[in-house]
């Protein structure tokens, strides 16, 4: 060894890395300085806050006074008909449990649409069976896998009815959602679309429960926000109505956009229609309940939102478009937060070599008594969630679940941020013009 040691090209190699290494510790690391550490720590803190006020005024000033959300109707002044779209992709598990939910809706005028979109298993001979047994069904059989987009546009240009209402073929829609989504569209001419209240029906395991909470303390709340602040980012693909007059105006669904919902949600908006949140649609629908199919689909999310943030860049650049500037702000601001984050993590090893002590490496990547801000500010955020959403629970046990939100930081920051980065790539080097069609994703668990 010494012999190595003392070999004059093996010094000069050894003098070179410690010379790198003094090189490292002298760079003032500018991604990682001050200011932009301040903003990584901070800035979910205070997007915290901004949901928690903005859910907080949907709460009083819309949500208070509904009574009992699981049996009361409201009182319209007519009934104008609706056509509820179903499109089914390997969907024989399901979808008689699904088109079951339909027909004991509580409103008067309605159809049921099922769309067979290519299924390879026996969801068309299952529809075809209960078409014979329901008036109100009728059934779209597509030869081959076309995408969601396509079944609900091919769906919505054959329906009767200017109201339409879309869910998952593996959703259950509440018997009282239709007359609760119809009252916006009466109420108000310029409403495009109402976006439903989606729950868990899956909280057999730990993804699951943590779920039941993310659904209520995150996307609920921010859909509530949202709502009061102006502009919504998107509907809920699993229940949501459109007026078809809106849908016709925008060009109706893009087939080559991998979330539909997403897309029809900006170009509805861009367009100057209204789109309204109804926390009394409820809707049970499946989520995945393994590690790899929530990347999958939590990918696919992150995904279509950069690809509405690419494909509306240039539609920002309006006048006309200065009430979406905000809510493009935050996602671009969302996007920064999440690639500052992965770069973070994978440059701590980094850090850490060329620290001076271990001591020092961890000192520059903790954020010191922020950290218990942040974990207090996430339990007041389940908190006001609860306080908003258990009423919507009652069906499944109400706020025992929110136990399991003490897993959210570390479950879901995590799977959050790699798929936002993971789906960005994605986005950005996809083929232009390639039609988004349905795939098989983990669903769960069932729980009736």
């Amino acid at each position: 060894m010494e012999h190595i040691i003392d070999h004059p090209w093996s010094q000069k190699a050894i003098d070179q890395w410690y010379q790198a290494l003094e090189w490292l510790q002298e760079l003032p690391w500018p991604l990682f300085d001050e200011t932009l550490s301040r903003f990584i720590f901070y800035y979910p803190l205070l997007m915290a806050y901004v949901w928690m006020l903005g859910g907080l005024i949907y709460y009083v000033r819309w949500e208070r006074n509904r009574g009992n959300v699981l049996t009361d109707l409201p009182v319209l002044s007519h009934y104008p008909a609706v056509s509820i779209l179903v499109p089914c992709y390997n969907e024989g598990e399901n979808v008689r449990e699904t088109i079951e939910y339909l027909l004991n809706q509580r409103y008067p005028n309605y159809e049921i649409i099922a769309i067979n979109d290519g299924s390879k298993d026996d969801t068309l001979a299952i529809l075809h069976e209960l078409v014979g047994q329901h008036p109100r069904l009728r059934v779209v059989d597509l030869a081959s896998n076309q995408g969601k987009a396509v079944g609900l546009r091919t769906a919505a240009l054959m329906a009767n009815s200017e109201i339409l209402i879309g869910i998952d073929g593996d959703a259950l829609l509440a018997p009282n959602a239709t007359a609760w989504m119809v009252r916006h569209f009466i109420e108000d001419p310029h409403v495009g679309a109402v976006t439903g209240n989606p729950r868990i029906r899956n909280r057999s395991t730990l993804l699951g429960k943590i779920q039941v909470g993310e659904f209520s303390a995150i996307v609920g709340m921010i859909k509530r926000a949202q709502r009061t602040y102006g502009h919504v980012f998107t509907v809920s693909g699993v229940i949501a109505g459109f007026r078809k007059a809106a849908l016709h105006d925008v060009g109706y669904w893009s087939p080559d956009m991998v979330t539909e919902d997403i897309d029809i949600s900006w170009k509805l908006q861009l367009a100057g229609w209204t789109i309204r949140f109804e926390p009394n649609a409820l809707c049970w629908v499946l989520m995945p309940e393994t590690l790899s199919g929530l990347w999958k689909q939590r990918t696919r999310w992150a995904q279509g939102g950069v690809e509405v943030l690419l494909r509306y860049f240039k539609a920002m650049w309006t006048v006309s478009a200065r009430g979406m500037w905000p809510l493009y702000l935050e996602c671009c601001i969302s996007l920064i937060w999440a690639f500052l984050v992965m770069g973070l993590l994978l440059t701590a090893p980094l850090q850490w070599l060329v620290a001076d002590t271990p001591k020092d490496a961890l000192d520059d990547l903790s954020p010191h008594w922020t950290s218990m801000l942040l974990c207090v500010t996430c339990l007041l955020q389940f908190a006001v969630s609860l306080l908003i959403d258990s009423a919507y629970e009652r069906r499944n046990g109400g706020a025992r679940h929110y136990y399991w939100m003490i897993w959210y930081p570390i479950v879901y920051w995590m799977i959050s941020i790699g798929t936002t980065v993971n789906g960005c790539f994605k986005a950005l080097f996809k083929k232009r013009g390639q039609r988004a069609i349905w795939v098989t994703l983990d669903r769960g668990i069932r729980q009736k």
